[in-house]
């Protein structure tokens, strides 16, 4: 591999901290009541780090950033906006958390928890869709449960 590509990869690709956001992230959504899913696909093709529906059917999603280089190369952000209530970027505690919008929530997590720094406004889902990612997110859960 040549060195500009192991450079990239490095700078890059942070799996050690996206999986502990990640963990962390959904563990205070299940903690707030949230049934989270990882990794789910939208229907714009489109891929939500965590997707999670609560009690009253209000769906929140959590885009993870593991760096800044991360959320500097990845402007996909706002196209999860229209599959959700609630958007959230979730981010490790050294994050460097100015560089951020100030419009999504803002969770900080590590791999045994996290917390809300910031809520994300509220933005309620037409009954129409709801209802068709309620079903999918259903359908997703059940198959996995199935595969392992």
């Amino acid at each position: 591999m040549p060195a500009a590509a192991v450079h990239l990869e490095l700078v890059f690709s942070r799996p050690e901290t996206t999986l502990s956001v990640t963990r962390g992230a959904a563990r205070l959504l299940m903690d707030m009541g949230y049934a989270p899913l990882l990794e789910v696909c939208l229907p714009n093709g489109r891929r939500a780090d965590v997707m999670a529906v609560g009690r009253k059917g209000d769906i929140v999603i959590c885009e993870v950033k593991s760096g800044i280089d991360d959320y500097r190369v990845d402007r996909k952000w706002p196209e999860y906006a229209p599959f959700c209530d609630a958007f959230y970027f979730a981010v490790a505690p050294e994050f460097p958390q100015a560089v951020l919008p100030d419009e999504p929530g803002l969770i900080v997590a590590d791999a045994f928890g996290g917390a809300v720094v910031r809520d994300a406004p509220a933005s309620p889902l037409a009954p129409a869709r709801r209802k068709a990612l309620t079903l999918a997110f259903a359908r997703l859960g059940a198959l996995r449960t199935m595969r392992d």
